[in-house]
């Protein structure tokens, strides 16, 4: 049986966020099942917190230098993850990202399929700017239509330098065609990445985080050699073996986050991360932006905003003087990073 603190502890570790690693770039973005980045600094932001030593303009090289990639992944929302990475991800949930397209769109196959194609031919040439790309009329450009074909940002676009992402291009002609991997493989690739970044963790939640059924995901998990364990409520908690279960009194360093660091979405609600109390103030319909936080102990205990060269807490409680110099001392070296 795992406590939460345990579970907390364990997802702290395997994010990096115990102790910033030397590690390249996209080995990293390995170890954390890549990163959410809708808003394009959360990236560099993230990848601060989590690794010795990191520059912003190390992110941008990685992307121009396509060791890692930026496209719509799982959940259909924005994610970096490494070359070596994208395709056995994408293959393990493109079967639901076509099922979740036929539901929402309400679109025959056969009009998606020929739409794609056809934007399929007009990115033959390179790469094309959304502006560009809606022009093309209708029938090419129709909302599902990009489920039905792999794009990616092709930077300088969805960068910390030009954060709108408004250039595409084909994800095959950007990184290569797809290795040779069947469907289970790639599932089996998806739910080891998953567990390694995030378990233990249920199977419900090893789903919701690539946006796919419960019972997509199960034949995987009877494939796999996994851990298994319970939570305090007695629920199965599944896990690969030799991923990082540190003790539950290992002292947490304070953490800055970006928006939408996936450690605080619901499919890890379970580590408390988030305080339950304080999940409403970072998640709401009248913020969808969501906001950067910090973590003392281990948790949320605010927000933070980069202002006028420096960076301003909004603490959610009283922090103890040592706990405060402490995150202002790591303020001062966002503060730089953002400068």
């Amino acid at each position: 049986m795992l406590t939460q603190r345990e579970l907390n502890r364990a997802v702290l570790a395997r994010q990096l966020l115990l102790e910033r690693a030397k590690l390249p770039l996209p080995r990293a973005a390995e170890r954390i099942a890549g990163l959410q980045t809708q808003y394009a600094p959360s990236g560099y932001v993230g990848l601060w917190s989590r690794l010795e030593g990191f520059e912003r303009d190390d992110l941008t090289r990685a992307l121009e230098r396509r060791n890692v990639v930026q496209a719509m992944m799982m959940r259909n929302t924005i994610h970096i993850a490494s070359k070596r990475d994208y395709w056995p991800l994408i293959l393990a949930i493109r079967a639901e990202r076509k099922a979740w397209s036929r539901r929402v769109q309400r679109a025959r196959d056969s009009e998606l399929e020929r739409a794609a194609e056809k934007l399929r031919k007009a990115l033959a040439g390179g790469p094309l700017t959304l502006n560009e790309m809606k022009a093309l009329g209708a029938d090419v450009w129709r909302p599902g239509a990009a489920i039905w074909l792999e794009l990616v940002r092709v930077p300088p676009s969805g960068t910390w330098e030009r954060r709108r992402a408004d250039l595409y291009g084909l994800a095959e002609k950007w990184l290569g065609p797809p290795p040779k991997l069947s469907e289970d493989e790639a599932v089996d690739h998806l739910v080891r990445r998953y567990l390694g970044a995030f378990g233990p963790a249920p199977r419900t939640d090893i789903a919701g985080w690539a946006g796919m059924r419960v019972g997509s995901v199960t034949p995987a998990l009877e494939r796999l050699k996994l851990r298994r364990f319970v939570d305090e409520a007695g629920r199965e908690l599944l896990d690969v073996p030799g991923a990082p279960l540190p003790h539950p009194d290992t002292e947490t360093p304070v953490r800055f986050l970006p928006t939408f660091d996936a450690t605080l979405l619901v499919h890890a609600r379970r580590a408390g991360l988030l305080p339950e109390r304080y999940r409403s103030r970072i998640f709401h319909s009248k913020a969808p932006q969501s906001f950067p936080t910090f973590l003392v102990g281990g948790a949320v205990a605010g927000t933070w905003r980069y202002q006028d060269g420096r960076i301003r807490l909004d603490p959610f409680e009283r922090l103890s003087r040592a706990t405060t110099q402490e995150l202002e001392e790591e303020a001062e070296r966002l503060a730089a990073f953002h400068a």
